[in-house]
């Protein structure tokens, strides 16, 4: 059985199909989204936008290969840019850096001078990526590839185009790229060109002191994306975009919906558009630009959207008559008055054209119905043989008078005297009735209670009656002196919105300079960074890790721990950093807190490798050194570029001294981030424990480096130092350690110990009398002082000292006890000499 042949594809088809596809991907319904891309694909089999969507889809369910085969064929190639970035995403997936770097350099010319900034809303979106978004992705991919030069461009390319690329930003202080926040955070040429243009924008099209609900443009938005998709825009989510030399504009966008009302919208194409900005500023003229080519659709309910042609088949001949409002002669002929059989015409035209496919056809007749049904001052039109009752201030001798509601098709159009109805008499018939199309389409569907706007219109309508207004349309704006009173609210708008645009660029400068000292470990900086900000934005759970981690790098475990127990009353759920909590309780031997914690992690996702690195650390704690390094590397399985948990698991080898094992785990972290410099301090120390001193001191001085305001690691580079006979060297070390670290117990000890055997007792002694203070019941510090005191021949304060330190360490009473005895043979050779 042979199948059916295909018939030529439908645009429509395509349109409705890839509006179903974003619809159910805004909603998260993936596998919804999936099948109907499928469907797509099938109808469309050689269009690389099915492709993308097909790839969008599996990238978006985690099926990484999937999306690396679906658009591969015009992703690889660089001829289609949506299909080129997931590629790209993919390969960084699988781990094929190159290939993504490839795509991304042959579809240059589709992406090198896009920008999106300030073109995605609520109800509008572009869907495909800009310079600044592939450029981060570029350099993830380069990053990954260890190529860090070209990353590192990659993403200052990315920060100068948006400045709130923050995952560009975080890579960039992760590589320990200096950055100057102040160059990063301000405000870029496309910022301040769209909010001039914005406003340039909106003050002839806006009616500043009148405007509806912000509320009832966005409805009327959704309606206009979800009825009415256009079959050959490339993003979905725009109304009507107006592209002028291949940049979007937003008067296109803005007309169309002073033009269209909220039901039975015009959905324009958008490749079509071309409207004249003169033609905007310019009412009573015929408008040029908006003929055929603007209004090419138009959809009924669920009836089949037809081409709309200047002549439309099938309609009936009629009259001409002066479009209400303007005085628009809509034939050749002069325009008659309004007579009461025009009601019952109407009737009859629309019931005639109610079996007719062409759906031109029937927006006219029910438009024609629709503008019969009020007079200009919003009371129903009466059946009457007799004229329709002029408002004040009108003639019945005017032709051109209106008389019914006027149609404001631009905001900016100024009230004009009978004259101007006179004057727009001879208006070709080809200009009136693409007018009467607009007039149609803002008219159709309306409602009489959208809103209720409590004002006098004229000596019909009563203070209070609802005012009949569309989503769209607003008074005309008078020629007097009110109209610099109007402009009022356009200007404060402008500096609201740069204002609050300042506002970002300030609080993210400030967590860009905090994160920034972070990376850097300049603990005190970051802190008063992290400080400096809001409350509202402080009591997050990302800017309380970032403080929290600052603690613990000072060695602050009791702050660390306070902040990050916030953390998990305010986000309960939260994996990201809760190793360093974990690793926070390991230090303050909370065995109880370390066990619940690795418990709850577990319970929330046993697949992350936070989880078994708490779990790992409370077997730790208990000396089960076996059982935390099975954790630990399950860690490493779950996420290979974990390098946390490398650096616990070759600690755990070193416990068990298996230094070849603790040499593999750490040379495995530093692969994975070469900064990480726990990994290098471990190396260190395995070198010192193998006796390798040159080695250990070399790792030790690289980690240092790295983070320059640790004191540990400085300490450990006197330490070798010292084990290396250099003790004048070592005494280098040790100062800058107490420096960096006053309260630092260990340094201010070896730099004591070091002073004492350089024979410097008396500089030893005040080194010692601050470290009683810090540490007054460490047996070591007082036996260390009892010796001082025994060089400067004090025997009473130095026989007490090292009581002391018999009373805490009794096991060390050998040490101490032939210290004592050694001060008694001195004496007696004193006294045999004498």
């Amino acid at each position: 059985m042979t199948g059916l042949k295909m018939p030529p594809a439908n645009p429509h088809i395509i349109s409705q199909l890839r509006q179903l596809i974003y619809y159910h991907l805004d909603c998260n319904l993936l596998r919804n989204a999936l099948f109907l891309a499928g469907r797509l694909q099938a109808y469309e089999p050689r269009s690389s936008e099915a492709a993308y969507l097909l790839a969008l889809c599996h990238l978006r369910l985690g099926q990484i290969k999937a999306a690396y085969d679906s658009s591969k064929n015009s992703g690889s190639r660089g001829t289609h840019l949506g299909c080129s970035y997931i590629f790209a995403q993919a390969c960084l997936g699988l781990e094929r850096y190159v290939e993504g770097v490839t795509a991304i350099d042959r579809s240059r010319g589709l992406w090198s001078s896009r920008n999106s900034w300030g073109k995605h809303t609520d109800t509008r979106r572009q869907h495909l990526p800009d310079a600044s978004a592939i450029l981060c992705l570029q350099g993830k991919l380069w990053q990954a590839h260890d190529d860090t030069n070209k990353a590192i461009d990659c993403y200052e390319g990315a920060l100068k185009l948006n400045p709130f690329m923050w995952d560009a930003l975080l890579n960039l202080c992760d590589l320990g790229v200096n950055i100057r926040m102040q160059n990063v955070f301000k405000m870029t040429p496309e910022m301040m060109s769209l909010l001039s243009t914005s406003s340039h924008e909106e003050t002839p099209l806006g009616v500043l002191d009148e405007s509806p609900p912000s509320n009832a443009l966005t409805q009327s938005q959704v309606n206009i994306n979800t009825m009415n998709p256009t079959p050959s825009a490339n993003d979905p989510f725009s109304i009507s975009k107006n592209r002028i030399n291949g940049e979007i504009r937003g008067n296109g966008g803005t007309l169309f919906e002073k033009l269209n009302n909220k039901k039975n919208l015009v959905a324009p194409i958008e490749g079509n558009i071309r409207l004249d900005p003169d033609v905007l500023d310019t009412p009573t003229g015929p408008l040029g630009g908006m003929d055929n080519q603007v209004f090419s659709e138009r959809g009924i309910g669920n009836v089949a959207t037809a081409p709309i042609t200047t002549e439309p088949p099938l309609a009936p001949i009629r009259k001409g008559r002066t479009l209400p409002g303007l005085g628009m002669d809509l034939s050749n002929d002069a325009p008659p008055k309004m007579r009461s059989s025009s009601i019952a015409r109407s009737n009859t035209r629309s019931k005639g054209d109610s079996g007719e496919q062409d759906s031109t056809a029937l927006s006219r007749s029910s438009t024609q119905s629709s503008d019969l049904k009020r007079t200009v001052s919003g009371k129903a039109a009466q059946a009457t043989s007799g004229p329709a009752r002029p408002e004040a201030g009108e003639t019945l001798n005017d032709p051109g008078a209106p008389q019914r509601r006027s149609v404001r098709l631009f905001n900016h159009m100024k009230t004009q005297s009978g004259k101007f109805a006179a004057s727009t008499g001879s208006i070709g018939a080809k200009d009136g009735r693409e007018l009467k199309k607009a007039k149609a389409t803002g008219t159709k569907g309306r409602s009489a209670n959208n809103f209720n706007v409590g004002r006098v219109v004229s000596g019909n309508r009563k203070h209070g009656d609802p005012m009949e207004i569309d989503g769209k349309e607003q008074r005309p704006i008078s020629q007097t002196g009110n109209n610099t009173t109007n402009h009022k609210p356009v200007v404060s708008e402008k500096v609201r919105e740069y204002e609050g645009l300042q506002w970002l660029l300030d609080l993210f400068m400030k967590l860009g300079s905090g994160y920034f000292a972070l990376s850097h470990y300049q603990c005190q900086d970051a802190l008063k960074c992290f400080n400096s900000i809001t409350t509202g934005q402080r009591e997050t759970p990302w800017v309380l890790a970032q403080i929290g981690r600052a603690h613990y790098e000072q060695a602050s475990y009791l702050e660390a721990e306070k902040t990050f127990t916030r953390i998990k009353t305010m986000a309960p759920s939260r994996l990201d950093d809760m190793e360093v909590y974990s690793t926070t309780l390991w230090h303050l031997k909370s065995d109880v807190d370390l066990a619940f914690l690795a418990h709850e992690i577990i319970e929330i996702d046993r697949n992350s490798p936070q989880a078994w690195c708490a779990v790992g650390n409370s077997f730790s704690l208990q000396r089960d050194h076996d059982q935390a390094v099975k954790c630990f590397k399950r860690a490493t399985q779950l996420d290979p570029k974990f390098a946390y948990a490398f650096t616990l698991q070759g600690h755990e080898h070193i416990a068990n001294e298996e230094y070849d094992k603790a040499l593999a785990a750490y040379r495995a972290s530093i692969t994975a981030e070469n900064r990480h410099y726990n990994a290098w301090y471990g190396l260190g120390k395995v070198f010192e424990k193998q006796g390798k001193y040159p080695y250990a001191e070399q790792h030790y001085r690289t980690a240092a480096s790295i983070n320059p305001t640790n004191a540990v690691l400085v300490c450990c580079i006197g330490n070798v130092l010292e084990k290396m006979k250099n003790p004048k060297a070592a005494l280098v070390q040790y100062t800058r350690a107490c420096e960096l670290s006053e309260k630092s117990a260990l340094s201010r000890f070896k730099k004591a110990r070091v002073l004492t055997a350089l024979g410097e007792p008396e500089r030893a002694l005040v080194e010692l009398r601050v470290l009683k203070d810090i540490a007054p019941d460490e047996a070591n510090v007082h036996f260390l002082l009892g010796n001082v005191y025994k060089k400067l021949r004090q025997k009473g304060s130095a026989i007490r000292h090292f009581t002391m330190a018999l009373n805490l360490d009794p096991k060390a009473s050998h040490y101490i006890k032939e210290a004592m005895e050694s001060m008694e043979d001195e004496d007696d050779d004193e006294d045999a000499e004498m």
